[in-house]
């Protein structure tokens, strides 16, 4: 009994990364994505001898299910957050390979923000399908929907987020992160010609704080509002706050640490006249996981 109880473990445990890269994406959340893991493991545990044939798709299927039934609680908490809800950041490595540019941009803020435009059983159809390469039968062998309802709630899901689809922005990490050091550089000096010549004219920051800690209850627009605003930011932390540059969702991340304690990370989305999107976490709810995961990477070198 003990010797297949630990092949169940290591059979678990060897779903267990694609298992959480699945309810993050549906749930845009790392605490809460381990939370469904570990309810996917306790159904996985309890099931009969002979019940699971096929572990992958069964695992699949019982977390989308988990997910959903969260999602649907999930939206209305985030109707009532006080201020901007942003994502949950995540460090490298959590969510698997990210070699190419639409891996990475499937987990980026920018996407995970927008599909919360979408209804549960549509983001699961968009998660299942895009990131996981489910056809739409699988799909709805999945949601437990016919073929052609879970093609239909694909081809929303999908032009929702083609509807609100960030704007156009360059794929280069190096260039990214070359950026972001000059622009923590201009906002650190509080210079703010510079920092401006570095936005684009129609730059928004959004920061989350959750009711928790201070930041901006509405994005800010413009290159000037958002100049002052980051130097004014800047200004305040600098003294007491020590900044990284490191990659969180797939791309370059400033960190902002106040002694051992993480108290933001911030992300930014590049167009062609300079930096479009700002979005700093600044929620400490939101930063225990990554903040985690990052001391562990980073002491295993």
């Amino acid at each position: 009994m003990d010797a297949e109880r630990d092949e169940a473990v290591r059979e678990f445990e060897s779903h267990r990364q694609r298992l959480f890269s699945l309810a993050y994406r549906m749930l845009g959340s790392a605490a809460e994505a381990e939370d469904a893991v570990q309810d996917a493991y306790l159904r996985w545990h309890g099931a009969e001898p002979g019940q699971v044939v096929a572990p992958g798709p069964w695992l699949n299927k019982v977390l989308t299910n988990l997910c959903l039934n969260r999602l649907t609680s999930a939206r209305a908490r985030r109707e009532e957050y006080p201020g901007t809800w942003l994502p949950e950041p995540v460090a490298s490595g959590a969510l698997g390979p990210m070699e190419r540019a639409e891996q990475r941009e499937a987990v980026s803020f920018a996407v995970l923000t927008l599909m919360e435009r979408l209804s549960p059983p549509e983001r699961a159809a968009v998660v299942l399908r895009d990131a996981f390469g489910y056809s739409h039968r699988e799909v709805a062998g999945v949601l437990d929907c016919t073929e052609a309802a879970a093609r239909q709630l694909h081809h929303r899901g999908r032009k929702r987020l083609a509807d609100g689809a960030p704007r156009p922005g360059t794929v280069d990490a190096e260039q990214n992160a070359a950026l972001l050091g000059r622009f923590l550089q201009a906002a650190s000096d509080g210079a703010l010609e510079q920092l401006e010549q570095l936005l684009a004219a129609q730059v928004v920051v959004w920061s989350d704080g959750g009711g928790k800690v201070r930041a901006a209850l509405r994005p800010v627009h413009g290159r000037v509002n958002a100049a002052r605003f980051l130097a004014g930011l800047f200004e305040r932390f600098t003294d007491d706050v020590r900044f990284e540059l490191a990659e969180a969702n797939g791309a370059p991340a400033l960190l902002g640490w106040e002694g051992e304690e993480l108290t933001s990370v911030g992300l930014v989305d590049v167009g062609p006249d300079g930096v479009t999107d700002i979005r700093i976490l600044r929620n400490p709810d939101k930063l225990a996981h990554y903040a985690h995961r990052h001391r562990a990477l980073s002491q295993n070198g």
